[in-house]
């Protein structure tokens, strides 16, 4: 956007004599004359301070005695559009372009208006009309790219970034723009490339480092991720979700007391979060330090009541304690927010196991099974509790069930082999041994731990070949 093309103040002694400059202004009345070029710098002035209103009213001062001055009516455009006033703002560059109807930089702002009250395409009209007049202008390529951003034409926003980048390499934020745009695309290496050529420009921008530790991470390079958002937190410490993705990141390399630091960063940051203390309580949990872990998990559901992941979290902390009974309230209150879960009610199927529930332990592997059902160990596991709650025949599906999703597992030929037994089926359940003993013959030894009175058995263990 048009910048009223003054350059930074070099040194004190021009602010003091620019707001001696401002101070005069004020202290008159309109009658008071002052030349063009002192007006053009006090509006300059102010606007540099960000006193858009105060820089209008000079803007118009001037247009009293220069009505025809495109230049005026395009710096009152820019001014309205700061000052949020759009409609006038159009006003504006519509009478700027009447007297210079081919001033690029004028229509190039009133595109910028336009899209910013959702009118991108005439927007893009507006900025296709300026690049008729130079096809290599810069901020008109970089505007239009951001136009169509918006709009998620992606690739279309590329092709005009990339000219912006090809015409002025230095542009502050047009290799940002290009490395966001292939990030949401998914182009991974390449968006990481235009971050890092932003960063050569812009070295201290604590968003440009944030996102390519997001592309980083996703990318399975967690340590150069870690570096990435180090340098978003020392170039802002308060940044929040780079201290919370930098605890993701370090979790992913088993890093787990930085990541709780870096959590707990983001909450000294944001106050409470649920997710920040559910990821301590996780992480907590995996360094086997339950009692703190189920301290986040309880301020995350302190937080969000609904936080069924912290629910189960507090539940396994429990179990992994062996407070059965606790641990199973946290299940049941889970599967009632989530009863698509399967990991729920796994839990809560283990746990009614170890209550010695069987009845409670089946209907929740059965509904592990039946929303889960390429889960081998689940149907194992629900095999093994049918069988010992005597539901013989139910327990002989799950373990064909189990043997359906994976025919070379040994361990499941062998529980079988117990069922058919059970079941008087001698035949079919010496045929399940001998299956499970030629996949891992070390079988054998687990089936005399396992089954000694039928290991005893002299019959069985001639058919199986045991003492050959």
């Amino acid at each position: 956007m048009f910048n009223f093309e003054f350059e930074d103040f070099e040194d004190s002694q021009d602010d003091e004599r620019l707001e001696d400059l401002a101070a005069g202004f004020e202290q008159q009345d309109e009658s008071a004359y002052f030349d063009s070029d002192t007006l053009e710098e006090i509006a300059t002035f102010y606007f540099e301070q960000g006193r858009f209103k105060d820089s209008l009213r000079v803007v118009d001062r001037m247009l009293v005695t220069h009505p025809y001055s495109s230049d005026s009516r395009l710096r009152r455009g820019i001014l309205l559009n700061n000052l949020g006033r759009h409609h006038e703002a159009l006003r504006a560059y519509d009478d700027a372009l009447e007297l210079n109807p081919t001033d690029i930089e004028t229509i190039v702002n009133r595109g910028i208006t336009l899209d910013s009250i959702d009118r991108p395409e005439e927007a893009l009209e507006a900025y296709d009309d300026a690049l008729h007049m130079d096809s290599r202008n810069d901020e008109t390529l970089f505007n239009k790219g951001v136009t169509l951003e918006r709009l998620n034409r992606l690739d279309r926003a590329i092709d005009a970034f990339a000219g912006c980048a090809e015409v002025n390499p230095e542009h502050p934020e047009v290799w940002y723009e290009l490395g966001f745009c292939h990030d949401r695309l998914g182009h991974d290496e390449i968006s990481i490339e235009c971050y890092d050529k932003h960063l050569e420009v812009e070295p201290y921008s604590h968003d440009a480092w944030y996102n390519r530790g997001i592309v980083l991470n996703r990318t399975g390079k967690f340590q150069e991720a870690i570096s990435s958002y180090d340098m978003a937190t020392v170039i802002s410490d308060d940044f929040a979700s780079a201290h919370y993705n930098r605890g993701n990141a370090l979790a992913n390399v088993g890093e787990l007391k930085g990541a709780i630091e870096s959590y707990k960063r983001v909450l000294e940051i944001e106050g409470a979060d649920a997710a920040t203390s559910y990821n301590i309580g996780l992480a907590f949990e995996e360094l086997n330090l339950y009692e703190s872990a189920i301290h986040y998990f309880e301020k995350a559901i302190e937080a969000d009541p609904q936080y069924a992941e912290a629910l189960y979290g507090l539940g396994c902390c429990y179990d992994a304690l062996e407070q059965f009974e606790e641990a199973m309230s946290f299940y049941n209150r889970a599967v009632v927010l989530n009863a698509e879960t399967p990991e729920f009610w796994y839990a809560k199927a283990d746990c009614a196991y170890n209550l010695g529930r069987l009845s409670e332990a089946i209907n929740a592997y059965r509904t592990v099974v039946k929303t889960a059902p390429n889960n081998r160990d689940a149907w194992l596991d629900y095999a093994e509790t049918l069988f010992e709650a005597q539901q013989i025949e139910d327990a002989l599906d799950a373990y064909r069930n189990a043997l359906s999703i994976n025919p070379d597992h040994a361990g499941a030929y062998l529980q079988q082999a117990k069922a058919l037994f059970a079941l008087g089926r001698s035949d079919e359940s010496i045929h399940s041994l001998e299956t499970a003993f030629r996949l891992d013959p070390q079988k054998k030894v687990e089936f005399q731990l396992a089954y000694p009175e039928l290991y005893g058995d002299t019959k069985i263990r001639k058919l199986l070949d045991l003492d050959g």
